[in-house]
């Protein structure tokens, strides 16, 4: 008895150390120039799907890669959270967050009727969309957890917004000496267009310290939406299965508590004095658990299905990226003067 548990233990602990490296050695390319665009979370997802080339080693880490991907992205999400400063988000960031909440409602709905217009299936059309209008990955993971998304289609979400944030942010750091923006204007022009939160600090960059201030509130305030749209989405979910349902039972509400928890680490972080000190800390310890279940889903992503499927809702997703621009650039250039 005591060998089998100490085998099951073995394998278990395969997975955390596999997805534990990954996780740390795409913190350390993201610091490199050029992966920095690519961003922590991206890479320990390809170091992940990397490992699968090494087939025994794969199915060994499997023992608990899909505990790591499940319970690990909860804990990450709600650390999260510490990033995210009420305080600044209600203040100076009152405005970029009324912009956030046009942009993220306006463009999900785009981006998922852009997607099913491409045949792209349901549950990977309403990732991608929330994953190119929120936060990127994590919104992806986020989202996937309420809607039951399978690997593969959460794997491919994820590649679509970090293909298509790397080169947006390319295109938007080219228009910037073009489009007579303010710094301020076109950081806010980049927090509220691009995908992840290194695609807009790279892009309002361009635009020196006061653009890079400018994209960082109006990411963080699309970030903050991403408890509120689980919710909903979550709740809109259950009705379209029970309205597919023929049983007609009671509706049950997916309910992902683990954004409660997000939303309780923000307010911690931003009121509470003595947390202030540990903030940096749990929000690395936030990227390095979401790492981990990022390189838990590559090392059960299915190429041949990514192969497949990956062509539409791509091209969904590159129209609805320049549909985000074109937004983000009415907001900056007509509300914030």
């Amino acid at each position: 008895m005591s060998n089998m548990k100490f085998v099951e233990w073995h394998r278990a602990s395969v997975g955390v150390i596999l997805t534990l490296a990954c996780s740390l050695a795409g913190w350390q390319l993201a610091k490199l120039p050029g992966f920095s665009l690519i961003g922590h979370l991206v890479l320990a997802l390809l170091l992940g799907m990397a490992f699968q080339l090494f087939r025994t080693l794969t199915l060994t880490a499997r023992e608990s890669t899909g505990f790591i991907a499940n319970k690990f992205l909860r804990a990450g999400i709600i650390l999260l959270g510490f990033k995210l400063n009420l305080v600044i988000l209600m203040t100076s960031g009152l405005h970029s967050l009324e912009a956030a909440v046009v942009v993220v409602a306006v463009m999900i709905l785009i981006n998922y009727g852009m997607a099913r217009l491409f045949r792209v299936d349901h549950t990977l059309a309403l990732l991608t969309a929330c994953g190119c209008s929120i936060c990127g990955a994590a919104a992806v993971m986020g989202i996937s957890g309420t809607v039951k998304a399978k690997a593969s289609q959460s794997v491919l979400a994820v590649a679509v917004v970090a293909v298509l944030g790397t080169v947006f942010t390319l295109i938007e750091v080219g228009l910037q000496p073009l489009l007579g923006f303010t710094d301020s204007q076109f950081g806010v022009m980049a927090g509220l267009s691009l995908h992840e939160i290194a695609h807009a600090v790279a892009a309002g960059g361009s635009a020196g310290p006061v653009g890079t201030d400018s994209a960082i509130i109006a990411k963080l305030s699309r970030v903050l939406l991403l408890a509120p749209v689980a919710i909903i989405v979550g709740i809109l979910e259950a009705w379209r299965n029970r309205r597919n349902d023929d049983s007609k039972q009671d509706m049950k509400i997916p309910i992902p508590w683990f954004m409660g928890g997000f939303i309780l680490a923000s307010a911690i972080g931003s009121y509470v004095p003595a947390v202030e000190i540990l903030v940096p800390y749990f929000v690395q310890a936030a990227y390095v658990i979401l790492g981990m279940a990022m390189a838990a889903l590559g090392l059960n992503v299915n190429f041949s299905v990514i192969a497949k499927e990956g062509v539409r809702p791509m091209a969904g997703a590159f129209l609805c990226s320049f549909i985000i621009l074109g937004l983000g650039w009415f907001i900056a250039s007509h509300y914030f003067i």
